[in-house]
C-alpha cells in the first residue's frame, strides 16, 4: 500500500530505540556521570513555560513547584523535591516557578496559597498536592504520577542532560559488545511474517504473548499497534466513512475511523490534525476517546518521528 506506515519502519524504530536505550545502559556500567541537575531540576519563567514545560511534558512527566522565597513551608519542601528530581534519575523533571516574578501563571494554574505543586502531562495541569507534605507522601504521589503519565497518556519517556547523554551513547557505541540474539527474536519475527501475509489475528496474539513475558518490549509493543490499526480498517469502506464524518462533524467516533484510515494511507500529519482538532472541541468521553485514539496512533508510527513529536506538542496546546 502506498504510503502506508510498515513493518519495516516499526521494526526500525524499535531497534533504534533500543540501541539507544542500551548505549545508555553500558555507559551507566562504564561510570559515565550521571545526569546533571541541569536536566533534572529547572527554574522556569512565563517565557519559558511553553518550551520548558508544556512540550517537555509530552515526553516526560513534569512537576512544577510555585515557591517564594518568604515562604517558609518552600524552604523546606523545594530542597526535598530537588532531592527526589535526582534520586528519580529524570523520570520526572522539576519546574520552579517563583510566584512573585510569574503571577500570571500563578494565577492560571489556579494557586491559592504555596507551596502548591502541580503536574504537567501532555500539556495537562495535574494538582499533586499544597502545603509542605512529608516525604513518604511526596513518594507515593511521585510514582503515582509516573505511573498515570505511562497508562494514560503513554508518556515513558526519561529526562537526561545533553552532554551527559552524548557521552553516553558514544560510550555505549564505542565499548558496547555485540548484542546477542534477544530471546524473543524468533517470536517477533513470526508475528512480522503473520502481519506481511496478513493474518491479523495471529500477529495481534504472537505480540500478545511476547508482551505478557516482556511488557517492555519496544518492537512488540508497535507491532501490536500497527496489527490492531490494520485490523480496525479491515472492511471499512473509505467513501462511506469520509462521508459519514463529514456529515457528522460533531461524531467522534466517525472521525476517529477516519483518522486510523488517513494513518494507514501514508497521511500521518492529517491523521494527527483531525483528532487534535477533536480534542480541541470536545470534553468528557468524546475527548478522551480521541485522546486515547491519537496516542495509540503515535505509539504507530514511533515516538522519535518528528510528526509524532510536532503532533504531541499539538496536543500539548489543546490539552492545557
Amino acid at each position: 500500500m502506498s504510503g502506508a506506515v510498515d513493518l519495516a519502519a516499526v521494526k526500525a524504530a524499535a531497534e533504534a530505540k533500543e540501541k539507544a536505550e542500551a548505549a545508555r545502559a553500558q555507559a551507566a556500567r562504564d561510570g559515565v556521570p550521571a545526569p546533571g541537575a541541569g536536566a533534572l531540576v529547572i527554574d522556569v519563567d512565563e517565557a519559558g513555560f511553553q518550551q520548558d514545560v508544556l512540550q517537555r511534558s509530552t515526553e516526560v512527566p513534569v512537576v512544577v513547584d510555585f515557591w517564594a522565597e518568604w515562604c517558609q513551608p518552600c524552604k523546606q519542601l523545594s530542597p526535598l523535591l530537588e532531592r527526589l528530581a535526582q534520586e528519580y534519575a529524570g523520570r520526572f523533571v522539576l519546574a520552579k516557578i517563583d510566584v512573585d516574578a510569574n503571577q500570571m501563571l500563578f494565577q492560571q494554574f489556579g494557586v491559592q496559597s504555596i507551596p502548591a505543586v502541580f503536574a504537567v502531562v501532555g500539556g495537562q495541569a495535574i494538582p499533586l498536592f499544597q502545603g509542605a507534605a512529608p516525604e513518604p507522601q511526596i513518594r507515593g504521589v511521585l510514582d503515582e504520577l509516573i505511573k498515570v503519565a505511562e497508562q494514560q497518556f503513554g508518556i515513558v519517556g526519561q529526562a537526561v542532560a545533553g552532554e551527559d547523554a552524548a557521552a553516553g551513547e558514544e560510550a555505549g557505541e564505542r565499548e558496547a559488545p555485540e548484542e546477542p540474539a534477544g530471546p524473543y527474536d524468533s517470536a517477533l519475527a513470526a508475528a512480522g511474517d503473520a502481519l506481511d501475509r496478513g493474518d491479523l489475528g495471529g500477529a495481534i496474539q504472537a505480540y500478545q504473548n511476547v508482551l505478557s513475558d516482556d511488557p517492555g518490549n519496544v518492537e512488540a509493543k508497535l507491532g501490536l499497534a500497527q496489527a490492531e490499526l490494520l485490523r480496525r480498517v479491515e472492511g471499512l469502506d473509505p467513501a462511506a466513512v469520509r462521508k459519514e464524518a463529514a456529515d457528522n462533524p460533531a461524531d467522534v467516533a466517525a472521525q476517529i475511523r477516519v483518522a486510523d484510515l488517513d494513518l494507514v494511507g501514508g497521511h500521518v500529519e492529517d491523521a494527527f490534525g483531525r483528532l487534535v482538532d477533536t480534542v480541541a472541541r470536545t470534553a468528557g468521553e468524546d475527548r478522551q476517546a480521541a485522546r486515547v485514539r491519537l496516542l495509540e496512533l503515535f505509539e504507530v508510527v514511533g515516538g522519535d518521528d518528528p510528526r509524532v513529536v510536532a503532533g504531541r506538542q499539538a496536543l500539548a496546546r489543546v490539552l492545557f
